[in-house]
This record gives structure tokens, sequence and C-alpha cells, in this order.
């Protein structure tokens, strides 16, 4: 009867997975830098232009053909389409977010969205400042922790 004998190592990896390594491999980190993402409330604000400005030229017929070709629901396109409501400086503000490694979002879009649903532009400033000033006290929260 042959013996074998092997140093190991055992990990938990994300979902309970087990790993095993062997103690000779060389370290690994154990999770790779994140690489900086366009925040997805910018993603929603460029495509609400792009969609309201083809909708305005005619290029596609309506919001319906939107959903279709999207494979959405009317709902959800009128949702992002809504964000053109916005003054054009918290616009231009989401179009501005730089990209970020942090996997939580300094705002959620349903807060864009709520801004979005009041006609007067100075309510929205008034309620875009709040949101930022929020999201700024929330980094700096979450920046001392570490």
């Amino acid at each position: 009867m042959t013996h074998i004998q092997a140093k190991f190592q055992t990990t938990t990896a994300a979902r309970g997975q087990h790993r095993v390594t062997s103690a000779d491999s060389p370290a690994r980190p154990r999770h790779r830098p994140r690489t900086p993402r366009v925040p997805h409330v910018a993603k929603l604000m460029a495509l609400a232009i792009r969609l309201d400005h083809l909708l305005s030229t005619s290029q596609i017929k309506d919001q319906a053909e939107i959903a279709r070709t999207a494979g959405i629901t009317r709902a959800r396109v009128t949702q992002i389409l809504n964000l053109t409501n916005l003054a054009p400086d918290i616009q231009q503000a989401l179009l501005d977010l730089p990209p970020t490694t942090n996997p939580v979002p300094a705002f959620r879009e349903r807060e864009v969205r709520q801004i979005a649903i009041d006609p007067n532009w100075a309510k929205q400033r008034k309620a875009w400042k709040r949101v930022v000033t929020t999201a700024a006290a929330f980094d700096e929260d979450d920046s001392s922790a570490f």
C-alpha cells in the first residue's frame, strides 16, 4: 500500500464554497482590485437623453417600441424617460458622476426619480442638494470606518 502525504489549505469562498489549495502554491490576493465603474444612475441619464432624442426625431415610433426592442416593460421605459424632466444642471451633474470602485452607490436611482416627479426646477434643486449632501455624509462615514 502506498501512502501520500501533502499539505493543503482550505478556505471558504463566496456562498460557502470550500476551496482546497496546495500549501506550496504562491499566495494570491484574496480579491482582485475593483475596476472603476460609471454609476448606474449616470448610465440611465445618458440613456434617457438618447431615447428622448430618438423619440423627438421620430427615429422610434413610441415608448412601446422602445420597450419591445429593449425587452423591458413600458413602465420601466417611462421611469427612464422621466429622468429627462430633471433640471438641466441636475442632468449634467448625473452625467458628470465619476467612475467609482464602491459597490454601494452614493444614492439610488429611486431617489433621483422622486426628484424628477416634481416639475418645479427650484424644488428639484433643493431636493437634489439634500440627496447629494446625504451621500457626501455617507461617503465620509464609510471611508472613516476603514
